[in-house]
């Protein structure tokens, strides 16, 4: 048999996979639709928001975006009304990734959150991450972004993550200050952070403040001076 053959073959193959990995996740989001349904009024509602989440996703993977938006924000408001921080940044994440119109707003919601409220930083720097995507080789808010990432992995990561989650924001950061300042070697990463003041971490904070409100266009998703009188003292 030819290498061709063995190609265009593999090829009906993955096509096949891909045909009944689709009908999988379409058999597994009819199940959740249905529970969801059957869901009783005093269900804990980071159940509800869980289930919504997961019912988001399939919809993304199948392609659903609208109604993927529609899920992931109903589980956003209920997951902030029932201070469920981490439950709201990742709906954030999933509210990005579905492409709408308001997603770059969704992710300003979620980073402010994921900054603020002590989240699993695994959250904080695929948030964050998103927005580096989002910006020029030459931004400055990018940089900010990396080494903000980096700063909360060092602050929260619990002993066993820590390792694994500051090796992804230290590779986020390399990227950034590859691109933006053609950094190829620690001292010259050194010199960019000094550059940059992006040591400071109260700065950081400060400036990704600002950030954010530009990019969220002022449409905040809850009131922000009442869950700062919620933070952990």
């Amino acid at each position: 048999m030819s290498e061709n053959n063995i190609g265009v073959g593999s090829a009906v193959i993955d096509a096949i996979d891909a045909k009944q990995s689709r009908e999988e996740v379409a058999r597994i989001l009819e199940k959740r639709l249905a529970a969801l349904a059957a869901l009783p009024e005093d269900v804990p509602a980071a159940e509800k928001a869980k289930l919504l989440l997961d019912i988001a996703e399939g919809e993304l993977e199948l392609t659903q975006n609208e109604a993927a938006w529609e899920h992931a924000r109903e589980a956003f408001d209920l997951a902030i009304d029932n201070e469920a921080w981490q439950l709201a940044a990742e709906a954030a994440d999933l509210l990005y990734r579905t492409e709408q119109p308001s997603s770059i707003i969704a992710l300003a919601n979620g980073i402010w959150l994921a900054v603020a409220f002590p989240v699993d930083p695994e959250v904080s720097y695929t948030l964050l991450s998103h927005f580096v995507d989002e910006t020029p080789p030459d931004s400055d808010g990018a940089a900010v972004a990396a080494m903000l990432a980096h700063y909360l992995a060092e602050l929260r990561a619990p002993e066993d993550q820590y390792e694994n989650i500051t090796f992804l924001t230290n590779n986020l950061v390399g990227q950034v200050a590859q691109r933006h300042g053609k950094v190829k070697s620690q001292p010259e990463l050194e010199l960019w952070i000094e550059r940059l003041q992006l040591g400071d971490e109260q700065l950081l904070l400060k400036r990704m403040a600002k950030i954010l409100d530009v990019i969220s266009e002022g449409q905040w998703w809850y009131d922000r001076d009442a869950l700062r009188a919620k933070l952990p003292q």
